[in-house]
């Protein structure tokens, strides 16, 4: 069974590990290397040389992906321009080498999906890590080679649109992640999180869980 997003490994068969790290890839998972849009809250660059020392890496790791990276209005009314831009940098590294990306749009996953529109289809595939708008957008992300990451929101009996909008996700654009931070975080695995979504679609949960595997295996390819 596939993590499609956390930050240190949490007992699944395979993980997209993305930056910030809580523990290290282990085997059969893949890296995803990136600066998080909170590091460029106070309007400034997260350090000098950010960009180009995720470049090195992302060349000495010919296998890894572009992540966790995008806009966030969850801290502020306004996205910093130093936010913006390194978005868009990073956007467009991940196009010239051709690398596969994570992203995070809370509170404006409009302007996430419009800004990777204009990189596709040079970046192979996306992962809409923790999209809860709206199925209006859907059609805009499956046409860039998106896949919507479902997370532990869905078990949140209240969150009564989020789990309509689960339902409506085609299921081979449907991905199950966890989003721990760290090796001790408590919290419901992946396991469970697939169960709940294969019980809101009616399906077996076996049979969702080897649906999501071969997606985050055609992502990878």
């Amino acid at each position: 069974m596939t993590d499609a997003h956390c930050h240190c490994r949490t007992g699944a068969d395979r993980h997209f590990v993305c930056e910030p790290f809580g523990g290290e890839p282990g085997e059969g998972d893949m890296a995803f290397f990136g600066v998080h849009p909170w590091a460029f809250l106070d309007g400034t660059a997260a350090e000098d040389g950010w960009l180009g020392r995720l470049r090195a890496r992302l060349v000495a790791n010919p296998a890894a992906g572009v992540g966790e990276i995008g806009l966030d209005r969850l801290k502020v009314r306004t996205i910093p321009d130093a936010m913006r831009e390194a978005f868009r940098a990073q956007l467009a590294l991940a196009a010239e080498l051709r690398r596969p990306v994570v992203l995070h749009g809370a509170k404006c996953w409009g302007e996430v999906v419009k800004a990777a529109a204009e990189f596709s289809p040079a970046i192979p595939a996306f992962v809409f890590h923790g999209f809860s708008r709206s199925g209006g957008l859907l059609p805009d992300i499956f046409a860039l080679n998106g896949f919507v990451s479902v997370g532990p929101a869905v078990l949140n009996d209240h969150a009564v649109n989020y789990r309509e909008l689960v339902k409506a996700i085609p299921a081979d654009h449907l991905l199950a992640e966890t989003d721990r931070t760290s090796p001790d975080e408590v919290g419901p695995g992946v396991g469970e999180i697939v169960a709940e979504i294969a019980r809101l679609r009616g399906v077996a949960a076996d049979a969702l869980a080897a649906q999501l595997d071969a997606n985050a295996a055609r992502l990878l390819a």
